[in-house]
Parts: C-alpha cells; structure tokens; sequence
C-alpha cells in the first residue's frame, strides 16, 4: 500500500485551483444511448455487476434516506436523516417497476419515530437507534427504541426507550446490528454521543488522556468538551436490560459488522481539519476485540496506534467520510467478493472492498474499488433477501436516490469459501472470556500469554489481569523476569494499581535491557513509564535520575516512533541536553513520502477532482506538506521550560515561523498558533516580543485560526442565486472599482487557474476575452453552477483500470503507451503516469473540479466590481471603469 502512486512525479510548477468557467469551451458529452439513465451511467462496477435504480425519494419530496434494514416479509424499511420511516416493497430483479413505498405508521402516527442512523428488524421488533435533538415534530431524543406489532395489523403500536442517549447530530448515535448468535444487539456511537452508566465493562471504565504530549485542543472548537474514550460500542439483550461495554476510544465510526467467522469491525473516520499534523489518522477498518482501545482523544491528544495500551488498525484507507460497513457473507457475489468488508465512503463516492485475510488473532487486508460514482454521497447499505447489495445516497438534505447492485457473469455466486478461525484466533477469545467478572482461572491463563508474539492475544492476556482484583496479581507482577510480561504486567498495575507502587513499577522497568529488544518492544517499555507518570506522578530525584541515565543515551533513535516517545518523556523530566537534542531534530529531513496518518490504501490525490468541495484541503496540503515528525518535537518544546539558550530560542522560533508556510487541514494554521503562544509563556516577559516577530505572529489573523490575506473580501457575503446575482450585478455594472475587482479575483483564487492578460494559471481556459463572448448571465450561471456544464477540454476523467480500481484526473497529456494525468489542482504539473494496457475505459465526470459558492463571501459591491473586471478582461482602460479612472 503506498499513500501516493509510485508514478506520481513531481515536476516543480504550483499553479491552478479550481476551472472557473467550465462553459468557456464548447461541451462535449460522453456518448450515450438516448435511453440511458444518468443515475447508472456515472456508476463505475465491477466486470459481471450491473445496477439498477430503484428509486428518487427527494423527487418524491421524501427527504434524504440514511438508513435501511429488510424485515421479516422481506421489505426494506428506510428513514430519513431529518424525517419518518419508510416501507418499500422491492420488485424482483431486473422487473424494471418501482417499489411501493409507504410511510410507516407508529402508534398511528407517522411522524411518531424517525431521524434513524441505525436500523435493525430482529426478533420480531424493529430497532430505531434514533438521533435526535428533541423538537415539536419529534418529541423523541436521541436513544435506542424499539417498535412492535402486538396486534397483527402489520403495523406497529408498541414503543419501548430502551435506553435514552445523550448525543445527536452527525457524531451521535449511529448504528444497530445483530450479534452472529442471533441472541443480541451490537450499538455504535459517535465520540458526541456521552457512554451511559453501562452494566458491565469488557473495557475497564479508568480511561485517561494518559499522555505527557502536550494537549492542544482543536482551535476552531471541534470535540472540545468531548473526553475520552471518545466513540463506544456496546452489547445490548433484546429487552435492552443489560448494557455491555465492548470497545471504546473511535472517532465517529458509523457502522459496524461483522465477518464470517464472527468477528468484528467498524470503519472509524479521521479529523479532516488536522491533515499534515502528526496526530492525524486517516479512516481505518479497526477488528473490534472484547475490552479493546483505539485511542482517540479531542486534538492533539490522539494516541499514535503503536502504543501497547491501544490496537493498531487492519488497514488505513485516508481521507474520506465513513457510513456504512457491511460483509458479503450472504451476498450472491463471485468468490473474489464473498468474504468481504464493503466500506462506503459519503464525501468521495467510494464503496471500498476490504479483502481480509487471517494474520495471527486478527487480520490484515487489502482494499480495492468495488463500487464509486461521480459524484456518489453513499449513506447506507445492506445485503437483501435475494442477495443482491442495495444502498442509499443522500444525507445532509442531498438529492437521496436508492439502488440496487447484483452479480450477472459467468462466475458461480454459490461458492463458499471455508474459512474458521486460526489457532490463535481462537486462543484470543478464550483469554477474552476472562473480560468481565472476576475469575479465579484469569491470572493462571493470561500469564504464559503476556509475551505472546501476537499483539492481540498480548492486548487480551492483559485486559484479562485487568479485570481482576490486583492484591490477586501485583506481587507476581514485580516478581517478573521476563521482559515483555514485566512490560505488559506494568502497563497493567499502571492503569489500576496503587500510586505507592510507583517507585516499585519503575524498579522493574528499569531492569528490562532496552537495547536488547525490538523497535516495537521498545516503544512498549517507553510508554509502560509514560503511564506510571501519567498515572502515579513524577519520581522520586533518584528514580528520576535512573530514569534519565536509562533513557537519555537512546535519544535521539533512528525510529521516529520512540523518538515521540523518548522526547516527550525526556522534555517531562526536564532531562540535561534533552531541549538541544530536539531543536537539532527541526533539521532533519524526513523521508520522501512521510505522510501523517502513515501509508494509506488509497491516493490522496486520486480523490481530489471525486469531490473538489472536500478535495481542496486536500490539494492545499499535498502542495506543501508539512514535515510530521518535525512538527511532533516542536510540538513537545512547547512545554519545555528549561535547557533553552539564545541561540536555541532563534533556532526554534524561526522554525515556528517558516511552519506557516505550510499547508494543512482547516485547523493547522490554528494549531501552530497555538504552538508558539505555548512556546512564548516559557520566555522571559522582555524577550516575547522579540520572539514572537521571530514566529511572524503577524502574519496571523485575530484569532490564530488563519493567516491574514490582504484585500480579503469585507462582506456580508450571502448565498447568491443565479436569478438574485444577475439582478444585482445588472442594475449596477457602470463606474466599477478596477482595484477592487482585481482584488476579488484574486482572493476568491481565480487567477490560480486561469489566465488574463497573459498573467495566471494554465489550468483553466484563458478569461481575456470572456466579456466579448458571454453575458453576465452566462458568466454568473458558470460561477454558481459551474458542473450544469463541463467542457470535455477541461473536465476530470475517471480511468476505469482492468484491476476494478479507478483514477480521476484531468488528462494532461498521452503517448503511444500510456496517460498522463493531473490530479491536484493547485500543482498541475504534478502527474501521474497510467500505462494505456491497464486502462479498460474512460468517461468524462460531469462534475466540475470547480468549487461552487466561491463568490459567496462577497457583498454586492464586490460581486460587481469582480464581473466588470472579468467582463473588462482585466483592461483598467475599460469603459466600465470611466469614471473612477481605475482608481
């Protein structure tokens, strides 16, 4: 898996942002037969798939769907984000009707229940996992309901809370699935959901920051007021008495599911806004083990995945906004897609299929493209009775279609591919049996596997300790040899032993010979005295001292992993050298291809022109990626109080000022602030100002979150219409401002484009002589709706590879043997090589890479001042400028 493709050459040039007027040139459509549905056309399959188009609940003013589940009749039932729920009873294949569609009465109300993210028909109930911020229309908050037909009538007349939960919106609680023994319910929610008073733990409810990292919380107000353990997951009985905590420290995942063999996985999302900094994880497939961590914490807090006291991810798949996940175990799929996780990404159009393979306990995987469209915001899905995939498009009010995908090759759909869980596998349930109450077996059968090779049953031997009294374990504990169970039995008494034990603990981590164990060994032990201080506080001086001794002489590593670590600790203990050692690390130069987030299963750059609206952070980042692991150490001398010198300050400083030059996610800019206003509470009051010009502290806007962009447009913007803009701009397109024009254009980044006067990109059509050619309606049409129509001389092509995957780019040029295509508009010249053999075809998008809305920060004067210099063709001379004399 490489987050970029091998291919992928960097050029030099940095041009280019959006197309501004796609209609500039003449419109050449893909052809197509006159018959042909757009709703399938801009669907990309795999050989042998075919779809069809089920059903428009926005053009039958039903809202937008976001959850589906069959019952038991074999009916589907659907809600919609902000409405009612649905029943529809599907056509067979290929029987080219609509489905009936009725909306489901509740009690005789049809507006009773709905707002669902979740929904589940099981023992002969519907589960509503509703959310919900209670109003006139819906009374309901936000909770596990469950509805039931005790009359026969077939409709249902029972409602049962079976739990309220605090928490709504898109970060609320999501959704509700089947256990494989049919005898239970599994329930995510998102990190805004607040975890209730559960009735037992799997994951020990004494959850922390537990980290000596310093926490910035994100600066434009994201999550900060959530705590750990962030997003949850829970076991629930069918009569919701008894509440079960599985798993915890997630994001926002919205679903979950589970394999073949039974065991779990959720598709958690990542922090769009902190793209380039190091405690930035891209969207992940995580395996759901009983009592399992996967450490979000709100900011900078977020644990790094190599860390002992959290699991790592089965694969990172990037950027992307996760919805549903669901395994084709009772799909009627071809082999190659039987066993398979199907992964729906909303902001990029993307049904990912997760191929996952036995590796130890747990599992590794390979992703490929099963499914995408043009866009395509994905919101659910489900296999149904007749084995075909149907899923949802929608959400956040969108135009909300439903489909339906079945296999029609040549390949047997009636293949089972016997799979039964590995020996270890099997050994890992068995120490998580031992996850609950006390049992006098635990200590006897976790112990041997405290060392165990495998991450997971290591991960599960010591949450089996942990659920036991520890007067049961703690002298066995201190009494250990062996390094990886003194590490692991540490960890342990850490999080739930006494504080007087401390100077004990850190005994036994002191004997374990650092030099002689793995890289990943280490950034165990390294962490296993992190959560001592975090935990129990700082040594005593003479353990500090012995501390220091074991741990300074190892930084810095070659590993960036311990060096997080080491530097972090070392800073904690105000260790000799340890400020010098890190400011010397801001030089060092990172590997080609260091991304934050590690290496992802998808390009980045492929998945800018899927969606610009959500590729622009994207394409911002990518032009000039910050350095990560620099960015980490200068990041932990924000706590550093003492060890500085002059010359070290000047260093470290200046170092903060040339990271504005950088680009990142919506919040790096805030963050950096943040960083040197941290940095300057350390510095003695007469020398802050100084050191604050160092940080080029005024190249920032008030509030931190932005840096300051001259002739920014001053506003009020609004949401411009076509027919309000063109009314506007006409009544007054006389004696117009030049300056401010230019200005306009500028700030709202045309000229990254396109070219005028000979000045500007090469990306977009030349705008010289645009007023010559169009009107105002027509130029104000192509800036609000710049997709209604996209010439093929400047429109993303979507590449349809023979391996199913697909690449979206614009196709900069071409030779005998393969395509050249550029895939980020704000470097242009950066392009990605596709050898013509692996190209099975090609299709224009319809979607315009040009962002609408972009005038939309503009009040009325600057709206008109920036048609008149487009219509001008940036000619101060322009009669449309004659009485201010371009002044």
């Amino acid at each position: 898996m490489n987050a970029q493709p091998n291919t992928l050459k960097l050029l030099v040039a940095v041009t280019g942002i959006f197309l501004f007027v796609a209609s500039y040139t003449s419109l050449k459509r893909n052809p197509a037969t006159a018959d042909e549905n757009p709703k399938i056309a801009k669907l990309k399959l795999q050989p042998g798939f075919k779809a069809e188009h089920l059903y428009s609940p926005s053009e039958n003013e039903q809202g937008s769907w976001v959850a589906m589940a069959f019952d038991d009749k074999g009916r589907m039932i659907t809600s919609d984000q902000y409405g009612i729920l649905y029943r529809l009873t599907i056509p067979a294949i290929g029987q080219g009707t609509a489905p009936k569609t009725e909306k489901l009465t509740i009690q005789g109300d049809t507006v009773a229940l709905g707002n669902a993210q979740g929904l589940l028909y099981a023992f002969n109930s519907l589960y509503v996992m509703m959310n919900n911020s209670a109003n006139k229309k819906f009374p309901r908050k936000s909770g596990l309901y469950r509805l039931q037909d005790t009359n026969g009538d077939d409709q249902f007349d029972k409602v049962t809370l079976m739990k309220e939960l605090k928490g709504d919106g898109e970060h609320g609680p999501h959704s509700v699935i089947l256990s494989p023994d049919k005898k239970s319910l599994y329930i995510v929610a998102g990190n805004y959901t607040d975890p209730p008073k559960f009735d037992s733990y799997r994951l020990p409810p004494n959850w922390k920051y537990d980290k000596l990292f310093p926490h910035i919380k994100d600066p434009r107000g994201h999550a900060t007021d959530r705590t750990e353990p962030g997003g949850w997951i829970a076991n629930v009985d069918p009569e919701g008495k008894h509440w079960e905590l599985v798993s915890g420290g997630y994001r926002n995942t919205y679903d979950i599911a589970f394999n073949e063999v039974g065991d779990l996985f959720a598709y958690d999302s990542d922090m769009e806004w902190d793209f380039g900094l190091p405690w930035y994880r891209p969207t992940r497939i995580c395996h759901v083990t009983s009592g399992s961590e996967y450490g979000w914490r709100t900011g900078s807090g977020t644990w790094e995945p190599t860390l002992p006291d959290n699991l790592p991810p089965v694969i990172g798949i990037g950027q992307g906004s996760p919805t549903n996940l669901l395994h084709t175990k009772d799909a009627k799929f071809p082999a190659k897609y039987k066993n398979t996780l199907l992964a729906f990404d909303w902001s990029f159009g993307i049904v990912h299929a997760i191929h996952l393979k036995p590796s130890g306990s747990t599992y590794s995987a390979e992703r490929d493209e099963f499914l995408s469209g043009l866009p395509l915001p994905l919101t659910d899905g489900a296999i149904g009775p007749d084995g075909a995939l149907y899923f949802l498009t929608g959400g956040r009010r969108l135009e909300s279609d439903l489909y339906r995908v079945y296999y029609n090759g040549p390949e047997s759909t009636e293949v089972s591919v016997a799979t039964a869980p590995t020996k270890e596998n099997t050994l890992r349930r068995e120490l998580e049996a031992f996850h609950g109450e006390p049992n006098s077996m635990a200590v006897e059968k976790a112990w041997p596997n405290l060392s165990h090779p495998d991450r997971f049953i290591r991960y599960a031997a010591r949450m089996a300790l942990e659920h036991q009294p520890v007067t049961e374990w703690q002298d066995k504990a201190l009494a250990e040899k062996d390094p990886i169970k003194v590490i692991n039995t540490m960890i342990a008494l850490a999080r739930h032993g006494n504080a007087d034990q401390k100077e004990n603990i850190l005994k036994s981590l002191l004997g374990v010979n650092y030099r002689t164990l793995s890289e990943s060994q280490q950034v165990d032990v390294l962490r296993a005295f992190e959560l001592v201080f975090t935990r129990m506080g700082a040594p005593s001086a003479a353990t500090k001292a012995k501390v220091i001794a074991y741990m300074n002489p190892n930084f810095p590593s070659s590993g960036n992993e311990q060096n997080k670590i080491l530097s972090r600790t070392l800073v904690y203990l105000d260790a000799p050298g340890v400020v010098a050692k890190c400011v010397a690390m801001l030089d060092k130069k990172e590997a080609a291809g260091t991304i934050a987030g590690g290496q992802t299963a998808t390009s980045s750059a492929d998945l800018i022109m899927r969606n610009p609206a959500y590729g622009l952070d994207i394409a911002k980042m990518l032009e000039k990626t910050p350095p990560v692991q620099q960015t980490y150490i200068a990041t932990v001398l924000t706590s550093a109080k003492t060890g500085w010198t002059p010359q070290l300050r000047e260093k470290y400083f200046k170092w903060l000022g040339n990271a504005l030059n950088y680009r990142g996610g919506n919040s790096y800019i805030g963050f950096i602030d943040r960083m040197q206003k941290l940095a300057l509470a350390n510095v003695p009051k007469a020398q802050v100002a100084h050191y604050e010009k160092l940080s080029r502290a005024d190249l920032l806007t008030k509030s931190g979150n932005d840096l300051v962009i001259k002739n920014y447009p001053k506003g009020p913007g609004k949401n411009w219409k076509l027919d309000l803009a063109v009314e506007s701009v006409e009544k007054g397109l006389t004696s117009r401002n030049f300056q401010q024009g230019k200005d306009m254009y500028n700030a709202i980044t045309c000229s990254r484009c396109h070219s005028m006067g000979g000045e500007g990109g090469n990306v977009g059509p030349d705008l010289t002589q645009l007023g010559t050619r169009f009107t105002t309606k027509d130029i104000l049409e192509a800036i609000i709706d710049p997709s209604k129509a996209v010439s093929d001389q400047y429109a993303a092509t979507q590449f349809i590879l023979k391996n199913g995957d697909s690449v979206v780019g614009r196709l900069a040029n071409e030779d005998n043997t393969a395509y050249y295509v550029s895939q980020n508009p704000y470097a242009p010249d950066m392009l990605m090589k596709i050898a013509k053999k692996d190209v099975a075809s090609s299709k224009y998008s319809s979607v315009s890479v040009m962002l609408p809305g972009l005038i939309n920060g503009l009040n009325e004067e600057e709206l008109r001042d920036l048609i008149a210099y487009l219509k001008s063709g940036g000619n101060q001379n322009h009669e449309i400028f004659a009485s201010k004399g371009g002044k």
